[in-house]
């Protein structure tokens, strides 16, 4: 369990740091060629892990469908509006508004899946968005200070929240890890032909041969995404979703301070609050409080 528990510490500092790291590669590449390439990268990365594994098939006619449903959602839409959105916000911000990934996948559980929700969960999702709306409020002119970005990246949670819950209606009949590399590979093909289609100078590729620029994408795409997501999604797997979910508030710990230390950005008191209130959110939200409550009374029993 320990192992487990190291490996999800590591999964959330990769997945914290990478938003400076997307900030960073967004600001010398064009954001929808970037993400194209990041992400096809990363799903090649997983299937040949897959591969390795032995669990690697080519999928049948019916369960392309599924995967290109769910990846319009999951990778086209979610990864292209957060390259956007981060493109137009802060750091700090993003980190904090990508950390309530756990209380709107449970949002859209509850609206879509007809889920049952208790009153701990229901002071969740408030606590949560009232950290979302403090955090973008980090300027003097009020309600004017929320930068399109912000909601661009908000708009990005939604969609991946929304995947989730099409992922567990349509269930997926082959290994999700297997699943995750076709939809990062095929999501990463539409999203490439629309850069082109909208302009984007795919020349800007060039510029990742800088080896600082390239370390920072192997990052992005190998260590983040690709080893990443396989490694929570194995997580989840051996200690249960509850569990795992305590961990994604370390992702938006180090967001905060990834952007502190690589951007130079700077953590107001606006964004403390905000991540206290955010952080309190997801434990509530996310039915953390509520699963470890019923742990314990079981051990007790």
């Amino acid at each position: 369990m320990l192992k487990i528990y190291i490996l999800l510490f590591m999964v959330m500092m990769m997945w914290g740091l990478n938003v400076s790291a997307l900030k960073v590669l967004v600001d010398a590449v064009d954001p929808m060629l970037l993400t194209s390439v990041r992400i096809m990268t990363a799903g090649i990365v997983v299937l040949v892990i897959c591969s390795v594994m032995g669990i690697f098939r080519l999928p049948l006619k019916h369960e392309w469908f599924v995967i290109l449903y769910i990846a319009v959602f999951n990778v086209i839409l979610h990864h292209s509006l957060v390259a956007l959105g981060i493109n137009m916000t802060t750091g700090i911000n993003a980190g904090l508004i990508l950390g309530t990934m756990p209380l709107v996948t449970v949002m859209m559980a509850v609206v879509f899946l007809r889920q049952r929700v208790m009153w701990l969960r229901i002071a969740g999702f408030v606590l949560g968005f009232v950290g979302v709306i403090i955090t973008t409020l980090t300027g003097a002119d009020g309600l004017a200070a929320i930068s399109l970005g912000d909601l661009i990246v908000f708009l990005g949670v939604v969609v991946q929240g929304f995947s989730f819950v099409l992922i567990s209606k349509l269930k997926p009949t082959f290994d999700p890890r297997l699943a995750t590399g076709y939809m990062l590979v095929l999501g990463s093909i539409f999203i490439f032909l629309f850069s082109q289609a909208t302009g984007s100078p795919l020349q800007e590729i060039t510029y990742l041969f800088d080896w600082k620029l390239g370390s920072i994408f192997l990052f992005s795409a190998v260590l983040a995404s690709a080893f990443g997501h396989m490694t929570y999604n194995y997580a989840i797997k051996k200690v249960g979703a509850a569990e795992s979910a305590i961990f994604i508030n370390l992702n938006t710990l180090f967001a905060i301070i990834g952007a502190s230390l690589f951007l130079n950005e700077v953590i107001t008191l606006n964004h403390v609050i905000g991540f206290i209130f955010i952080l309190c959110g997801v434990f509530l939200g996310a039915g953390t409080v509520e699963h470890l409550v019923l742990k314990r009374k079981r051990r007790e029993a």
